[in-house]
């Protein structure tokens, strides 16, 4: 029950900032309007963006949202100690940790971030009927493999994915995605892939990397990710420090079902949420949790241009 009207408020105080927006930008939105660290060739898509350095003023265990939706999210589980001084890139300033809590037990007490609707999260509406989404952010690896399975009594048992960032779908139930960066066993190999899904209740689409993923994520290291979602043409990208990640499709049919005319669209329903570091931001159960730390968390409502993407980083890295 906290954590349902947690929710509701954050969501009262987004809609309320709405309305009042035309009397002049609240103290607490200035950043918002020019985000330091985001290129502006990306400002005017930016849905969601969250650095870790904001908390929601009386409630810490809130991250205010610097994009333009207004979204707070929650640090799940640990609170304000899921913030931890630590630099992704210069000029950064808290990150963003997350973690399996307690292997051993079967529980929801990992520490992951996000939030969930099951009306659907309004501010999010940028996200329904979109013909693009991209997903980004620096990403620091804490782990060798899936975390063990807590949901499972055979201790050897581990989760087939680490999760990473996404949005949801509109009919998820805190674990179907939208769009979204994560690992995930593909032909049993773990691989960074970027896994999409066009209309609710339809089929995904996966763009795995064909690199190791240790490679690409070596263990303690800040890399900069990002995921592009085209669900018009049915095509998905992915980045690593602003360079295009080799790839193939795990699928070879049409999954989003584009072949016909169009423009295509995702399912006009808004999102239920956000994920980050795991699923169920509700806090339901543990799956996939991530050890590891994130930064610059950015949702976007259109299909970064991979020269965007390299700007984009170059303007962090700089």
């Amino acid at each position: 029950m906290i954590r349902t009207r947690r929710f509701a408020i954050a969501t009262a105080t987004v809609l309320a900032t709405g309305v009042l927006a035309g009397a002049g930008a609240p103290p607490a939105l200035a950043d918002r309007s020019n985000p330091r660290d985001v290129h502006p060739h990306l400002r005017s898509s930016l849905v969601a963006f969250y650095d870790f350095d904001h908390p929601v003023e009386g409630d810490a265990a809130l991250e205010r949202d610097l994009g333009r939706s207004g979204t707070e999210i929650e640090l799940v589980n640990g609170g304000a100690d899921m913030r931890v001084a630590e630099h992704a890139y210069p000029g950064s300033g808290n990150a963003l940790q997350t973690r399996q809590v307690n292997p051993a037990q079967a529980g929801n007490d990992d520490w992951k971030a996000g939030i969930w609707s099951a009306s659907g999260v309004r501010t999010l509406r940028p996200f329904a009927g979109t013909q693009g989404t991209t997903v980004m952010g620096w990403f620091k690896m804490e782990m060798d493999a899936p975390a063990p399975n807590s949901t499972t009594v055979n201790p050897a048992d581990r989760f087939n994915a680490i999760g990473l960032a996404g949005v949801l779908t509109g009919d998820s139930d805190g674990h179907g995605v939208r769009a979204l960066l994560e690992l995930i066993d593909v032909n049993g190999e773990l691989r960074l892939v970027a896994l999409g899904r066009r209309l609710d209740g339809g089929n995904s689409q996966t763009f795995a990397a064909s690199e190791d993923w240790r490679t690409l994520l070596p263990k303690g290291e800040w890399v900069h990710l990002t995921a592009t979602f085209d669900f018009n043409t049915g095509a998905l990208a992915l980045y690593r420090n602003g360079q295009p990640v080799d790839g193939f499709y795990t699928r070879t049919d049409d999954p989003w079902l584009v072949s016909g005319p169009g423009p295509h669209v995702t399912s006009a329903s808004d999102p239920r949420g956000i994920k980050i570091g795991g699923s169920f931001p509700q806090d339901t159960v543990e799956r996939n949790p991530c050890d590891c730390r994130m930064d610059a968390l950015m949702f976007l409502d259109t299909v970064v241009s991979a020269s965007d993407v390299e700007k984009q980083y170059r303007y962090m890295a700089r």
